[in-house]
C-alpha cells in the first residue's frame, strides 16, 4: 500500500486498499496449500479468495471505475483493469479445479494488478476526481461484504461464516501485505 499521496484516506479507496490486503492474505494461504499438494485445502482456500475477490472487483467496477471511465484519459486503463479482473477470476477457477501449479501464477497476476490500482489508479483518482464525482462514487459503490477475517488478517474458518462442512481447516495467514513483493513494511 502506498502512503505518498494520501489516497487511502479517501473512504472508498482506503476500503479497497484494505480489501487488497485481505485478498493477498487469502491468496497466500491458497498458494501454501498448493505447494503442499493438498487439493482439498486449495479448493477451500480458493473459496475464501473468491468470497473476498468477487464482491471487491464488482464494487470497484460499478463505483470508482464507472465514474473514472467518464474521463477519456482513464477509459483505456479502466478497460485493462476490468479485463484483468476477468482474467483473475478465470485463473482462480483453474486453480480451484485442481491445477495447483497455477497458484503462484494467480498470486503474481493478483499482486501486479493490485500494484496498478494502489500505486496508479487510486492516486490518479485522488488527484482527478472532484467532490461531486466522489459523491457519485460513494453512491454507486455497494457496501462492503461481511469480513472473512478477524480484522487482523487472520482468516476465519468457513464454519464461522455459516459454511460448516464438518471439517476444520487452518488456513493460516500471511502478513506480508506488500503488493510489490519487496518486503517493505507499511504503517
Amino acid at each position: 500500500m502506498c502512503s505518498y499521496c494520501g489516497c487511502q484516506s479517501i473512504t472508498v479507496v482506503g476500503r479497497f486498499m484494505a480489501e487488497h490486503d485481505e485478498i493477498i492474505n487469502a491468496t497466500g494461504a491458497m498458494v501454501r496449500a498448493a505447494a503442499t499438494g493438498d487439493t482439498a485445502e486449495v479448493r477451500e482456500t480458493a473459496k475464501v479468495v473468491a468470497r473476498l475477490l468477487n464482491p471487491h472487483t464488482h464494487a470497484e467496477e460499478v463505483g470508482l471505475f464507472s465514474v473514472m471511465r467518464e474521463q477519456e484519459e482513464f477509459t483505456d486503463h479502466i478497460d485493462v483493469l476490468c479485463g484483468e479482473h476477468s482474467t483473475l477470476d478465470e485463473l482462480l477457477e483453474i486453480v480451484a479445479a485442481g491445477d495447483l501449479a497455477r497458484a503462484p501464477e494467480f498470486e503474481k497476476a493478483l499482486r501486479t494488478h493490485i500494484d496498478k490500482e494502489d500505486n496508479g489508479l487510486f492516486p490518479a483518482a485522488a488527484m482527478s476526481l472532484d467532490g461531486p464525482e466522489w459523491e457519485r462514487v460513494d453512491a454507486t459503490t455497494p457496501a462492503a461484504e461481511a469480513p472473512v477475517t478477524d480484522g487482523r488478517g487472520h482468516l476465519l474458518r468457513p464454519e464461522e461464516h455459516g459454511h460448516d462442512d464438518g471439517h476444520h481447516h487452518d488456513h493460516g495467514h500471511d502478513h506480508s501485505h506488500d503488493p510489490h513483493g519487496a518486503g517493505h513494511p507499511h504503517p
